[in-house]
């Protein structure tokens, strides 16, 4: 028995497959016709399209989350860095000597008040005690520069 080529089988169309349906139930004049199965096909896993600014968009997140850690871990090895090495750095203010001249007497250790007229009135000074100098405030007498971390005092306030 030979089947005439010009056989054809129903078709039958849907939206949601690329190839049409076929009808599994054989024509009457080819009962001896073994349909084979289709290969099963699987959905394929398309590469995903994406526009110029979702992109960016994604780049600007993966480097500012990057920039975020990097920074802080940054700063931290360039402290610990810091903290081992000696600081032999003198004292802008003072020039290293670990006094400042009082800025009242201007170092003299006595204020001059004119009253009035020709009278005038030499006190010792109040703010350095006569004196004439000050502790450095900002290396607190060592003569040394003090680190930028090292100049704050963090106070608990609990």
């Amino acid at each position: 028995m030979t089947v005439s080529s010009s056989l054809s089988l129903p078709h039958f169309h849907s939206s949601f497959l690329s190839s049409p349906l076929k009808s599994l139930s054989p024509a009457p004049s080819s009962r001896n016709f073994i349909i084979q199965p289709k290969p099963t096909f699987y959905p394929r896993i398309r590469a995903l399209e994406l526009d110029q600014n979702t992109v960016i968009a994604i780049t600007v997140g993966v480097l500012s989350v990057a920039v975020g850690i990097g920074i802080p871990v940054f700063y931290e090895t360039q402290i610990d860095n810091a903290a081992k090495r000696d600081n032999t750095q003198p004292c802008f203010p003072c020039n290293g000597s670990g006094a400042q001249k009082c800025r009242f007497c201007l170092g003299t250790g006595n204020v001059t008040v004119e009253l009035g007229g020709a009278e005038k009135e030499v006190s010792r000074c109040i703010n350095c005690d006569g004196a004439g100098s000050l502790t450095c405030t900002t290396c607190q007498g060592s003569g040394i520069q003090p680190r930028y971390l090292d100049r704050r005092e963090f106070k608990d306030d609990d």
